[in-house]
């Protein structure tokens, strides 16, 4: 059985294939400069990231080692919300979400050698009303700052989480269902 590599240094990523099952991997993180290009839609912007991710990560990997990379967004209304520069871009952010729905996208690609195969999942999360004082406190907890959108749903932010729509383990950083099935087809068992 080949050797799996996570490109990735994402903690919440290596957290997400440990609970499916996958302990046995390598991690390792390819330095590549991510270009956004326009006029692509969320789905097609996220793998077109992670198909870069996975040309670095083709250059760390030998012929016998299948490698998975990852890059999840956040957009609302086709924006995309990045990782916040400071607390007071976390609040436009988070003030912007509340109230309403967006969507989070990842882009996952698993390859071995030359072989790729990418694909995407998409959940859209409601974020309840609140205020500003609210969204402050939270900003406050430091724990927006590292996280696209400014929240992360499997920590304090999930207090301002309504509900979802579709894979929350997506919502997380990787989409469990879809990577499973990816896996098997390079014959990582995955249960």
């Amino acid at each position: 059985m080949a050797k799996l590599v996570l490109c990735s240094q994402s903690p919440r990523r290596q957290e997400l294939l440990r609970q499916m099952g996958v302990s046995d991997f390598d991690v390792r993180a390819p330095q590549v400069e991510e270009t956004v290009p326009q006029g692509l839609s969320p789905r097609e912007t996220v793998e077109r990231i992670s198909r870069e991710k996975a040309a670095g990560a083709q250059e760390l990997c030998g012929p016998g080692e299948v490698f998975l990379t990852a890059d999840t967004m956040v957009f609302l209304d086709g924006e995309r919300l990045g990782k916040p520069r400071d607390e007071a871009d976390a609040l436009r952010m988070l003030t912007a979400l509340q109230g309403r729905e967006h969507s989070v996208c990842t882009g996952v690609t698993v390859g071995q050698g030359n072989t790729l195969l990418t694909r995407s999942e998409e959940t859209l999360v409601r974020f309840l009303p609140a205020t500003e004082e609210r969204l402050r406190r939270y900003i406050a907890s430091g724990e927006p700052m590292d996280k696209a959108g400014a929240y992360g749903i499997q920590g304090l932010g999930a207090v301002l989480v309504e509900g979802i729509r579709g894979d929350y383990s997506n919502v997380v950083g990787l989409p469990i269902p879809l990577l499973a099935e990816m896996l098997r087809e390079f014959g990582i068992p995955v249960l």
